[in-house]
């Protein structure tokens, strides 16, 4: 830890699971911070291990949802001002000067940021990667976050979408970690869905497939990403269809 830095009276929430090849980067990025709070998992690999030897405060809970989770962490930390950050992220200088400068004499309840996305060491610019602005800096009294996958926070108050200062996100190693978070997203969302009793057709997931490619691949200009672009676009369609393909296939095994 680097121990000349001025710790500003900010807390940092992080949910875990299985972290350690990401969480030292991310400790490192957010160490002007005077409280860190982890909330673990139920990690199997050296993830907690790393988050109480570098300080901070860890809590192990069973997994909830994103939503619920984050309130969680949120919970439990010391100071009204939160920053909410995901182990796949970094804070770099500029956002932290940013941080600094809001803090100093904020004018809003919560604050977003770009978030800048990179994939096999390239910052991707198009395919709905950028700006993909996320709301985490913001006074955990003034709202929530909702239940579910999503799990977006949600509040009555101030908005300041200003801050260009980007977040670093490093979610994927390769396609086939991608291929993984989409079966693992497209699982919880279905089964959402389900129980708000929505309910779907053969077609619907043909159509928001469809749909769904030709917005990454075509009006948010995947094509001028490359091969990652296409392989992009066609994970972003995979998505739309298999959430839907899977609702279909809940409600058929519920028939029966």
């Amino acid at each position: 830890m680097n121990k000349t830095i001025r710790k500003l009276p900010l807390s940092v929430a992080i949910i875990t699971k299985n972290e350690e090849g990401n969480l030292p980067d991310c400790l490192e990025s957010v160490a002007f911070a005077d409280d860190i709070v982890v909330v673990d998992s139920g990690s199997t690999d050296r993830t907690v291990e790393i988050a109480r030897n570098y300080g901070c405060r860890v809590f192990v809970e069973s997994w909830k949802g994103n939503g619920l989770q984050y309130n969680s962490a949120l919970e439990k930390c010391k100071y009204k001002w939160c920053l909410v950050i995901d182990a796949d992220e970094r804070i770099p200088p500029e956002t932290r000067e940013a941080i600094l400068s809001v803090l100093v004499n904020p004018s809003h309840d919560a604050y977003s940021f770009p978030r800048r996305n990179y994939f096999h060491g390239k910052w991707v610019k198009h395919s709905d990667w950028w700006p993909d602005r996320v709301i985490r800096l913001m006074r955990k009294d003034t709202g929530r976050y909702l239940p579910g996958t999503h799990g977006k926070w949600t509040t009555n108050s101030k908005l300041n979408n200003s801050i260009n200062c980007p977040i670093h996100h490093y979610s994927f190693s390769n396609y086939s970690d991608m291929l993984i978070t989409l079966n693992n997203y497209t699982n919880a969302i279905s089964k959402e869905l389900l129980k708000k009793e929505r309910r779907t057709k053969a077609l619907v997931p043909i159509y928001h497939g469809l749909s769904m490619f030709l917005k990454i691949y075509i009006l948010k200009r995947g094509f001028l990403d490359g091969f990652d672009g296409l392989v992009i676009a066609i994970t972003k369609a995979g998505g739309s269809f298999f959430k839907y393909a899977k609702l279909l296939e809940l409600q058929d095994k519920n028939k029966t």
